[in-house]
């Protein structure tokens, strides 16, 4: 298989066509498709490739894209050990250097030493002994959310309140010994007015959705009942998307911004994804050509 972009997916989307009633898998497709289809206007081939591969000669393409890799955070070792490998084989957009530290949520540490405003984040190391209601009672939050600092699509994510944090203190124990979490203040303004993407190509804003989450939930993915609406965002977050993507060390060829509006009124970063953001061009097909564009410039220098 030869082609000069590997669009990076995994084992469970690889497939060519989506059963029917498979909505999940039709709207990957769908992604992947315009972008090769903008990739191709440009002169460039591009086939979908499930990054765990054994048999997948890397050096056949002269880059490899990051697309739906959502398996990485159940399979932190083996795809660690990927990375080390494939980068000597062919290009990777977004280098790993940067995907290494896109992993771990660590990263927002590092963003907002350099000037990102944040959601305010407190992590607790693999195997250390705390207590969450004291952990909530010396932050001064009566609300929180906890998450493992490399994870996705909401795994083992809590939302911890008084009357819970005593029964998750054993949950989140268990957890603990085995992974690094995060401790964030619950954002109210997620349930009333949702999350905030905006999707960044090349350094320059493209567009934008709302994730709403389902009624009686906080978590916005559709994996948990979520809905995504167009959004046209504010001059004001669009500056810091932008700015937060020209934090990355080293630049992001693209990437996604997520933020809320905290109740001070300001937006602050909740995550920042380079390593396999859902980008929603099915929203603003226009998009993939901005990608397409980004990917070619980079190559170029590559």
């Amino acid at each position: 298989m030869n082609a000069d972009v590997a669009l990076l997916t995994e084992r469970r989307y690889i497939a060519a066509s989506a059963a029917e009633g498979d909505w999940y898998l039709r709207n990957i497709l769908q992604e992947d498709q315009l972008l090769q289809t903008a990739l191709a206007e440009l002169g460039l081939s591009a086939v979908r490739v499930d990054w765990s591969d054994k048999h997948q000669d890397w050096s056949a393409f002269r880059c490899a894209v990051f697309r739906t890799t959502w398996d990485y955070f159940d399979r932190k070792e083996e795809f660690s050990s990927w990375l080390d490998e494939v980068q000597h084989r062919t290009s990777l957009c977004n280098p790993a250097t940067l995907v290494r530290w896109n992993m771990d949520k660590r990263y927002l540490a590092d963003l907002e030493g350099r000037g990102i405003p944040i959601v305010p984040s407190r992590f607790i190391d693999r195997g250390t002994e705390f207590s969450l209601p004291e952990m909530l009672r010396d932050a001064g939050w009566d609300e929180a959310v906890i998450k493992p600092c490399v994870s996705g699509a909401a795994r083992h994510t809590y939302r911890i309140t008084p009357a819970n944090a005593s029964q998750m203190d054993v949950v989140v124990h268990r957890l603990v010994r085995s992974e690094d979490l995060i401790l964030q203040p619950f954002v109210r303004t997620v349930v009333d007015d949702g999350e905030d993407s905006l999707m960044i190509f090349d350094g320059r804003f493209s567009h934008a959705v709302r994730k709403r989450a389902r009624p009686g939930d906080f978590r916005v993915q559709d994996d948990h009942g979520g809905t995504v609406h167009p959004l046209q965002p504010s001059a004001a977050q669009i500056e810091l998307a932008e700015l937060a993507i020209a934090a990355c060390r080293p630049p992001a060829v693209y990437g996604r911004v997520d933020m809320v509006r905290l109740e001070e009124g300001h937006y602050a970063v909740m995550e920042l994804e380079v390593i396999e953001p859902e980008l929603w061009l099915r929203f603003h097909p226009p998009a993939a050509k901005a990608f397409a564009q980004a990917i070619a410039a980079w190559l170029k220098c590559h």
